[in-house]
């Protein structure tokens, strides 16, 4: 399955030499979306901080860019990277900036505008690789720098309190007999729209699909009652299971969670349905930064998953604490693009 593929951990190591993530030959694609972010931002590239001497530290604050509106998974992992990064870097000012629009695409390009300005940051997802496998984007992820993936997140389904379907074999079926099914994703080739087209494809079947800005939306269509089910991250929806208000009926990993209130939640192929995906939870920075300026981001990225508040956002988000420094990240960004090619290309 592709999620037993890209969900095998790799051993943290020591920070390595930069591994090139450029396309040989290719144009600077990131020249081609500077006007765009331009225009929408109202502010034009940056002038980079720091330069090719052995040792780097920000020179101005630092600016956290998430790519989704307030309230989604993305959203969650923003912010606890500005924490994180204030504890482990005390003397360093954080602000986070939310860029929604084109399932992730206004924030990439954004940060596209940052070239070579190691003062920018993206909480990087599935949507950070598939979105050009897709869409017609002037970037893809090579034309960014992978610091350190820290993390690994799957999907639940999840339906409301009073949803006549009690487990995924009750949604199948209703798919099955031509029910329109509503199901909420934030954009066409986020990990919840993967996992529903693989479904889609596992079972023969075709959902009807509402698409919103993020997972926080598509909370509260579903406590709403404006869409039937929902693909959702634990970290997006974790607090209305806790209340009672919605019900997660199936988990799209290999294994149950070990832990309340998800420990009951049998997975997808426990119930008949042949999906297990994970996703990516990682760093970039901006494109053509130096050496010195990567592994600056790549040490205090590592220091913060060796504190108490990174093991808090893990269990509070119910994330699964796989960690790859830069060379492996890339690596393993290389085999999930060429996957999710398969998939969605």
């Amino acid at each position: 399955m592709l999620g037993r593929l890209l969900g095998r951990t790799i051993p943290e190591t020591s920070v390595g030499r930069r591994a090139s993530t450029k396309r040989p030959g290719a144009a600077p694609a990131w020249a081609l979306a500077v006007a765009l972010a331009a225009g929408l931002t109202g502010c034009g590239g940056s002038t980079a901080g720091g330069g090719s001497g052995d040792a780097w530290e920000p020179e101005r604050p630092v600016t956290i860019v998430v790519p989704f509106a307030p309230g989604g998974g993305s959203d969650v992992f923003g912010r606890a990277l500005a924490k994180g990064i204030e504890e482990a870097r005390p003397d360093i000012d954080v602000k986070v900036e939310n860029r929604p629009g084109g399932s992730g695409a206004i924030g990439y390009s954004f940060l596209l505008s940052k070239q070579a300005d190691p003062h920018y940051l993206i909480p990087s997802e599935t949507a950070g690789v598939a979105l050009p496998v897709t869409t017609d984007t002037p970037w893809t992820w090579s034309d960014f720098t992978p610091v350190m993936q820290i993390a690994e997140d799957v999907t639940l389904m999840v339906v409301p309190k009073d949803s006549p379907y009690q487990e995924l074999q009750d949604v199948v079926g209703a798919l099955k007999k031509g029910g329109q099914v509503r199901v909420g994703l934030a954009g066409a080739t986020g990990l919840d729209a993967i996992v529903t087209g693989l479904m889609e494809q596992d079972q023969g079947v075709k959902y009807r699909r509402v698409t919103f800005d993020s997972g926080g939306e598509i909370v509260n269509a579903l406590i709403g009652g404006d869409i039937d089910t929902a693909m959702l991250n634990p970290s997006e929806v974790i607090g209305q299971i806790k209340a009672g208000e919605v019900r997660p009926v199936a988990v799209f990993a290999d294994s149950r969670y070990e832990d309340a209130p998800l420990d009951e939640v049998p997975t997808a192929e426990e119930q008949g349905v042949n999906v297990s995906f994970t996703q990516y939870r990682g760093v970039f920075a901006a494109g053509d930064i130096t050496d010195a300026e990567s592994a600056y981001w790549e040490e205090t990225v590592r220091k913060w998953t060796q504190s108490p508040s990174y093991s808090k956002y893990l269990d509070d988000n119910f994330l699964r604490p796989v960690k790859r420094p830069h060379d492996e990240f890339v690596t393993y960004l290389k085999a999930y693009e060429k996957q999710l090619q398969g998939v969605l290309g």
